[in-house]
C-alpha cells in the first residue's frame, strides 16, 4: 500500500483519529493537486488550479496534529467534491 493510500484510508476512518499529522494532510492535499499559499501567521490556503477549490485552515500548534472538527470538515468536503472515493 503506497504512503497516499494509507494517508487516504486513515482520514476515513471513523471515528476520526487524533493523530493525523500536518505533514500528512500537506502531503495529501499536493498529491491531489493542491498549492499551498502561506497567510499571515498560521493561515495557509490550499488552492486546486484546475477546479478553482480552495482549502483554507490554521497551521496547528503548539503540536502538529489536526483536530477531529477540523478534519471532518475537511474529509466531507474533499468527498463532496469526488476527491476522495
Amino acid at each position: 500500500m503506497s504512503k497516499l493510500s494509507k494517508i487516504k484510508e486513515k482520514l476515513q476512518r471513523d471515528p476520526i483519529t487524533k493523530d493525523f499529522t500536518w505533514d500528512e494532510l500537506s502531503y495529501l492535499l499536493s498529491a491531489l493537486g493542491y498549492i499551498k499559499k502561506e497567510g499571515s501567521g498560521s493561515r495557509v490556503k490550499f488552492f486546486h488550479e484546475i477546479t478553482k477549490h480552495p482549502i483554507l485552515l490554521h497551521k496547528p500548534h503548539p503540536g502538529n496534529e489536526i483536530k477531529p472538527r477540523a478534519l471532518k470538515s475537511i474529509r466531507d468536503e474533499l468527498k463532496n467534491i469526488g476527491a476522495l472515493k
